[in-house]
């Protein structure tokens, strides 16, 4: 069987739905421009350079869902789909996933940002299977915390592995195929069959030259 992942920001997205989300509350009036925008792209930039601990990053983007229910955010959730995601995503980036889909691949959108925010953009997508950072509820409200494996970095993979253990297949015994825009999938691109960097970040594009792997540019 083939399987494709695909990252979701910078890759099938263009931007990076965390920073977007945090933008776009900024603009609804529900987070502090003057405070809380430096804090957002601090945390961007520190991501793309791959040097920002996991915890902290989870912690302050599930921290704008603090405090309420996922029914008290589903007006907004939606309205950040339709004006903010979709428009984001090119037309290059659907054709590419149709065609995974079209060939009969295992097709799973495998994202370090929360499953409340990415669920609606992976049925935007076509996408079946989705692999993300599951957000805590207690007592049906968010707590701006995460549960179990944060999926980044060498958990990506970890969470992987066991989502496929889950319905009787290994990823050794398919043929895999994983595109990302960023150094923080490292461990995932190694760990498939065929590596695929999508508009990749500078130190990607220093491991996909050196590794041979194919360099993917989606018009935008």
């Amino acid at each position: 069987m083939k399987l494709t992942l695909f990252d979701l920001d910078h890759t099938l997205l263009s931007g990076d739905s965390d920073a977007l989300w945090c933008d776009f509350l900024i603009d609804e009036g529900m987070l502090e421009r003057s405070t809380f925008a430096a804090r957002n792209a601090d945390m961007e930039m520190r991501y793309k350079a791959g040097t920002v601990g996991l915890e902290e990053f989870a912690d302050f983007y599930l921290g704008t869902l603090a405090g309420r229910s996922p029914e008290d955010w589903e007006p907004l959730r939606q309205r950040f789909l339709a004006t903010v995601v979709v428009p984001r995503v090119p037309r290059s980036a659907l054709d590419l996933v149709n065609r995974h889909l079209n060939a009969g691949d295992l097709v799973v959108l495998t994202t370090a940002t929360n499953r409340f925010l990415t669920e609606l953009t992976a049925v935007h997508l076509g996408i079946a299977h989705l692999l993300a950072t599951d957000p805590q509820l207690e007592s049906g409200v968010f707590t701006g915390r995460a549960t179990g494996i944060l999926n980044m970095r060498e958990g990506k993979v970890t969470r992987l592995q066991a989502w496929l253990t889950a319905s009787g297949q290994q990823l050794r015994d398919m043929d895999s195929t994983a595109y990302s825009d960023s150094i923080n999938d490292l461990p995932l691109l190694q760990a498939v069959n065929h590596a695929v960097a999508v508009d990749p970040d500078a130190l990607l594009r220093e491991q996909a030259v050196a590794r041979g792997w194919r360099v993917l540019h989606l018009a935008r």
